[in-house]
């Protein structure tokens, strides 16, 4: 008798142990915190278009050719080029790269003191073998967009290079396959050609996302910004009006010419500091 009351007190406690674990993990599984990227994305709300377009923009600079015995608007010395980027160290401007302008367009997220971004087209080999040190001898970053069908031709960046740059902290960001206009773009196979395919074989040579994209001659259209929106985070135009839909994708430059450093300064706070008339 009392072996038979023992048994069935063991067997009960045997089902409550079972039971009690079942709810235990099943517990753990439902309320288990999110990743950081989880709960980024479900919380975090993109700013509409009219927010993005009121808030201040941020100074960026774009730089083509670095070399002596040129004169022309998209080119300055080594020497200029050493000068404006000191110039704007010791004025306490602070490098920013395109994700912090994101966070700062998107999500509202805060910038350093005297932002100014740095940015080089074309996959000149210069940008590597003297824009770069120049850049990093203050503590700054560029941003360099590649032009890929230059991979390793004469006077354009090899692919060691480009890998390179974005491994020292460096944006690596595409300026299409061969510098067609978007607005020539006619078909699906155009964008894949010159931005889907270019974009992928950029982020094999990085090993990081490619995010970020530079208009051939800085021209585009409402079409061109449209489509971008699908596969970049911001798109980069010269100075233009933005698209009032899409102002992520028509981020405002400015050349940097072969100006004396304090002129090149006055005429960025000139473009950038004014509110643009929409």
């Amino acid at each position: 008798m009392h072996k038979s009351i023992l048994s069935v007190i063991l067997i009960l406690l045997a089902g409550c142990f079972i039971v009690s674990c079942n709810r235990s993990a099943g517990s753990n599984s439902s309320s288990a915190p999110l990743s950081p990227q989880s709960h980024q994305s479900q919380n975090k709300t993109i700013n509409s278009a009219s927010e993005i377009l009121a808030k201040q923009e941020v100074p960026v600079l774009c730089y083509h050719r670095i070399e002596d015995g040129r004169k022309d608007d998209y080119t300055v010395s080594p020497a200029q080029f050493e000068a404006q980027i000191s110039a704007l160290a010791d004025s306490g401007y602070h490098a920013i790269l395109p994700d912090q302008l994101y966070e700062y367009l998107a999500h509202n997220e805060k910038l350093p003191s005297k932002p100014v971004m740095i940015t080089f087209d074309d996959s000149r080999v210069e940008h590597a073998l003297i824009a770069a040190p120049v850049l990093e001898k203050h503590g700054f970053r560029g941003v360099f967009f590649i032009m890929t069908i230059t991979y390793n031709k004469k006077n354009y960046m090899s692919k060691e290079q480009i890998a390179q740059l974005a491994k020292a902290g460096h944006t690596v960001g595409l300026h299409t396959w061969d510098h067609t206009m978007v607005t020539k773009y006619k078909e699906a196979a155009d964008w894949k050609k010159e931005v889907t395919d270019p974009k992928k074989g950029l982020e094999g040579i990085t090993g990081k996302p490619v995010e970020y994209f530079a208009y051939p001659y800085g021209i585009w259209n409402h079409q061109a910004a449209e489509e971008l929106h699908k596969q970049m985070k911001l798109s980069f135009t010269l100075i233009s009006k933005r698209d009032s839909v899409y102002p992520l994708q028509t981020v405002r430059r400015m050349v940097a010419p072969a100006w004396t450093p304090q002129g090149l300064i006055k005429a960025m706070q000139k473009t950038f500091e004014k509110k643009e008339k929409m």
